[in-house]
């Protein structure tokens, strides 16, 4: 929906939306991969909500990023597990991909919300996914499963494999990271 190309872009208050409840909508009617793609440089979000993507919600490529405030939801109508991997080794996507090559880049609170409402455990196996590299850091991060009643499966680590899970087992709770690494 969002691809900024530019070096020295400032992104405020944005939010990135793909329907996946309600009238008319769906899994296969109305596809939409990724919320947003950073691939300059320089790039500051303040205020930045991109949810119901049906792969990353964000990929961020630029160096020298800056996010403050990122709140995100992963899709609710993901129809199976095996429709909803990043790779064969990976269940689900993460809310956040910070590029494998980036070397610098800040993020500071940010939440990711799973609710899976197609009545199968769906999992994520991270919320944020990140190159593991002094230079790439993350701060207060949290997960929550949201609607027991409702919702299956959830998240099953905050950053890469740090964090506990946020499933049934702990509803409603937010599961942080106050720093990574």
């Amino acid at each position: 929906s969002l691809e900024v190309n530019r070096d020295h872009v400032v992104l405020d208050d944005l939010w990135v939306w793909r329907a996946d409840h309600g009238a008319g909508v769906g899994w296969t009617q109305n596809t939409a991969a990724t919320g947003g793609i950073v691939n300059g440089d320089d790039v500051s979000a303040t205020g930045l909500f991109v949810e119901h993507y049906q792969k990353f919600q964000v990929i961020w490529r630029g160096e020298r990023g800056n996010v403050t405030f990122f709140q995100s939801e992963l899709p609710y109508d993901v129809p199976s597990q095996d429709a909803w991997r990043s790779s064969r080794a990976t269940d689900g996507y993460a809310a956040f991909k910070i590029g494998d090559r980036v070397k610098r880049f800040a993020g500071y609170g940010m939440g990711t919300y799973s609710f899976f409402n197609q009545g199968l455990d769906i999992f994520a196996e991270h919320a944020y996914e990140v190159p593991v590299t002094p230079g790439v850091r993350l701060t207060d991060l949290l997960t929550i499963f949201l609607d027991p009643a409702n919702g299956r499966g959830g998240i099953r680590h905050v950053v890469n494999d740090a964090g506990g899970s946020s499933t049934i087992a702990n509803p409603d709770t937010p599961v942080t990271v106050t720093s990574y690494p």
